[in-house]
């Protein structure tokens, strides 16, 4: 079964780390950005090269990451130093804009630049790429570094490997996506003595109140619009955008975006069920968020069923022409 990673590419990788590392995850990380890159860190300690590195968070944890990164004891800052890095290396980052305050200066920087992902490939971000690793069929990043181990020949520890494991759960949804690879790779985790019973507790955590809120908020606010055969369910809400998303899923919807803001800006999430995309083959980072968020002045990206918009503009006039461009798509495949 073939590697998510080339031989080209991991020794690369292998010449290039080394020196004074960053690791840099995306605007609120979740689990698969921060174990992704605490496992890559931990990689860059068992080469055994003269080397420090450090994982930045630009943009702070997501609640979930933030109780995983406690739980099993990931040590990140929020401050660093472009200047003074020798290799930047991103992890789980679709679009530049993902960085916040950071992207002009990564942007400017002349620092070498490896991107690890597993989003829908962005020529911007490639253009920027000293080495650029992305493999839009991997479920998550986390499974990404676990073939760059595979490929220098390392095992990883147990805690880099329970990191990957709780990154793939994670973006797996629990293990209900994936091909052959993922489970293989899942079942290599587990052979180094891991648990999944275990592992998978560490992503377990009640919804606290203002979730709980903001999901019902967008099922009252939700405005319902049927493409042929197809659901479309949209709302706004000021945040938990991708939670209100899901939960318009779980209600039934076969594709739901929500998005709010505030001061000009705004956040999307679009979310589809997995029959939806096997039988439109519509990409929601590629044919939904990409194009709607280059109308509004932003950036889009994701995968075939989770993707993501950040822009500016009025809420109102973007939920109107994000239901104009699904509709399209849909009405396209006739």
């Amino acid at each position: 079964m073939c590697s998510r990673v080339s031989r080209t590419e991991v020794e690369a990788l292998k010449d290039l780390i080394q020196g004074n590392i960053l690791l840099l995850c995306h605007k609120k990380a979740d689990p698969d950005a921060i174990c992704s890159a605490y496992a890559f860190n931990s990689l860059i300690k068992t080469l055994n090269k003269p080397s420090s590195s450090k994982i930045l968070l630009p943009g702070g944890a997501s609640r979930v990451s933030k109780r995983l990164m406690k739980k099993i004891g990931i040590e990140t800052v929020v401050e660093a130093s472009i200047q003074e890095a020798d290799v930047l290396i991103f992890f789980d980052i679709g679009t530049l804009s993902q960085l916040d305050e950071w992207e002009e200066l990564v942007v400017s920087s002349q620092t070498p630049k490896i991107f690890i992902d597993h989003h829908s490939p962005l020529e911007l971000v490639e253009r920027l790429s000293t080495i650029y690793i992305v493999n839009e069929d991997a479920t998550s990043t986390c499974e990404i570094v676990y073939d760059i181990y595979e490929g220098l020949g390392v095992t990883p520890d147990c805690e880099a490997a329970r990191a990957m494991l709780i990154g793939i759960a994670y973006d797996s949804k629990h293990f209900r996506m994936g091909d052959a690879r993922t489970f293989k790779t899942v079942s290599k985790l587990l052979s180094l003595g891991l648990s999944l019973e275990d592992e998978l507790s560490v992503l377990d955590g009640a919804v606290d109140k203002s979730e709980k809120i903001a999901r019902l908020k967008a099922a009252q606010r939700m405005k319902l619009m049927t493409v042929s055969k197809w659901v479309v369910a949209t709302s706004h809400i000021s945040s938990f955008q991708g939670s209100g998303a899901r939960a318009l899923i779980d209600l039934g919807a076969d594709l739901a975006l929500v998005a709010g803001g505030k001061r000009g800006t705004i956040k999307a999430s679009i979310r589809s069920t997995r029959e939806f995309f096997k039988e439109t083959h519509i990409h929601l980072g590629r044919d939904i968020a990409k194009k709607i968020a280059e109308e509004f002045s932003g950036a889009g990206s994701g995968h075939s069923t989770s993707a993501g918009i950040n822009c500016t503009g009025d809420v109102k006039l973007f939920l109107n022409r994000a239901n104009a461009v699904i509709k399209e798509e849909i009405e396209g495949l006739a």
